[in-house]
């Protein structure tokens, strides 16, 4: 039974006292939308500080419009919208671009284009914060829509904003950022990304963070190269209590053992040829706040035992220094390495590891978060445009299956890394859509291994499911390396020329003992 235009504002209304996970009120109130309205598409988007406008709940329309942000002055349409506080209404014969045109989600071809369009603004009290368009394919589907009608979702809409807004708001009331000197700005890196997806695995990982960030329990991040590990890290620190002091950043790959103790603990004058002040190192930096140890499976067993030391005792001492300094610091690691496998060789400290491993997050590879591509390629497209500064860049439906029947053994990075060679390629072509001819052999060369003569005259002759091949013959390849170094994984690993870690988890996930 369709429900009445009543019934849906009664809803929409009672949603508004309930809490729901993010982003879930905005796309109810999206669904309500439709079962009322005669649109074959809608949207509603924010408008952030930048005066760009985000969407953040949409229907009917491709998912890669949700890795987007549009800026108003490029899309006459939005604009219009924008500078009325009334419903504004396009008529068919508008030569104003339509921002959605060639993006609807049953267009397969990416070809066809919206016919009626109207949008209303959102204001909460004299506070533009968004604007709501319906967009539908037959002439003259809003006639019988009245304004009223309209601005009454806007107001609900823009009240669902509001609410959320309030909510952020008191979350962030003891997370206010203090003034950093310019060495911490530096050490805490890009805080600018995000973790793009909504995938079932995406979201249980923003679960993980979310239940963790607030405790000061160390936190051990593992997961392939390429998976995002810096990212969660700094959403860890970003949602803790201590997200209003520094997060100092250690790449443990890239420490010098000469002066390994030094970057980390600090040193007194005089400790060591060259020493010519005294220096606080990163721990000391970071105190009250959160240190971020990457790649820490390539920390050098000695410094393993003095890094032990730190988390047991909470306190460090500078190279040459008599005394020790009490410190406050909340400990998140990274690896891609399998530390159970390494503390099995012998390469990593039990003791430290069952330190760190207090609460474990992994970070899943992007051949296991289905559905995350395609909103993944909005995001890095969008990013693309503004680089290069165009107006439209999208990805064809088929390029876009294509990209999600790859391995990935790059992950988001590689992804990033294709679609942006893939995005110029296009743009070079002075072509809006990248097809499968702009990614194909870049994927291929990226993700495959190089096949033998013989590999390649035993190609199949029949259809078949890539994915299956590629791990079949990755499968073999493990196998055979196994086979050339004595069942030994890490021979084996040198043999392929990979990380071991890397290797096990793969071998392990194709079924390999």
């Amino acid at each position: 039974m369709t429900a009445s235009i009543e019934q849906v504002l009664l809803q929409i209304a009672l949603d508004l006292n309930v809490n729901l996970p993010s982003g879930h009120h905005y796309q109810r109130l999206i669904a309500s939308l439709n079962q009322v309205l005669p649109c074959d598409a809608s949207a509603l988007f924010i408008l952030d500080q930048e005066g760009f406008l985000k969407p953040v709940a949409v229907s009917g329309l491709s998912q890669e419009v949700l890795g987007r942000r549009f800026f108003p002055k490029t899309h006459p349409r939005l604009d219009a919208i924008l500078q009325s506080k009334k419903p504004v209404r396009f008529p068919a014969s508008s030569d104003m671009p339509d921002p959605f045109d060639g993006l609807l989600e049953e267009d397969p071809n990416r070809s066809i284009a919206v016919h009626d369009c109207m949008g209303c603004s959102l204001y909460v009290e004299d506070n533009l914060v968004g604007v709501l368009t319906l967009d539908a394919m037959e002439v003259g589907a809003f006639k019988k829509v009245d304004d009223i009608t309209v601005e009454t979702f806007a107001a609900l809409a823009a009240a669902t904003i509001r609410n959320i807004t309030m909510m952020d708001a008191l979350k962030r009331t003891n997370r206010r950022q203090q003034s950093i000197n310019k060495l911490l700005i530096e050490e805490a890196r890009n805080k600018g990304g995000q973790l793009v997806g909504v995938s079932p695995e995406i979201q249980r990982l923003r679960d993980s963070i979310r239940m963790v960030a607030q405790s000061n329990f160390a936190v051990l991040i593992s997961g392939e190269t390429g998976t995002g590990k810096e990212l969660v890290a700094h959403a860890v620190h970003a949602q803790s209590q201590r997200s209003d002091k520094p997060m100092v950043y250690v790449n443990c790959a890239a420490l010098p053992e000469s002066i390994a103790e030094s970057e980390l603990f600090g040193h007194v004058k005089g400790a060591f040829t060259g020493a010519n002040s005294q220096r606080a190192g990163k721990f000391e930096l970071a105190d009250g706040g959160t240190i971020f140890l990457d790649e820490i499976g390539e920390l050098p067993l000695l410094l393993q035992a003095k890094l032990l030391r730190v988390i047991q005792q909470g306190e460090v001492q500078r190279v040459g220094a008599d005394k020790n300094l009490l410190i406050d610091v909340r400990i998140i690691a990274a690896t891609n390495r399998d530390l159970e496998q390494e503390v099995q060789g012998g390469q990593f400290r039990s003791d430290l590891f069952h330190r760190l491993n207090v609460f474990p997050i992994s970070v899943p590879p992007l051949r296991e978060r289905e559905g995350d591509i395609a909103v993944l390629a909005g995001h890095i497209l969008d990013k693309v445009r503004h680089q290069f500064n165009v107006d439209a860049l999208h990805i064809h439906p088929k390029a876009l299956s294509y990209l999600e029947s790859q391995p990935w053994v790059g992950n988001v990075r590689e992804l990033e890394h294709t679609l942006m060679r893939a995005g110029l390629r296009a743009i070079q072509d002075q072509q809006t859509v990248i097809t499968y001819g702009h990614i194909s052999d870049d994927v291929t060369a990226a993700s495959e291994p190089e096949l033998s003569q013989t590999s390649k005259s035993a190609m199949p002759s029949e259809p078949i499911v890539m994915r299956e091949a590629v791990e079949q013959y990755q499968k073999q390849l493990i196998e055979h390396a196994l086979a050339q170094s004595g069942g030994i994984w890490a021979k084996a690993a040198e043999f392929l020329k990979m990380d071991r870690g890397n290797l096990y988890k793969m071998g392990k996930k194709l079924g390999i003992k």
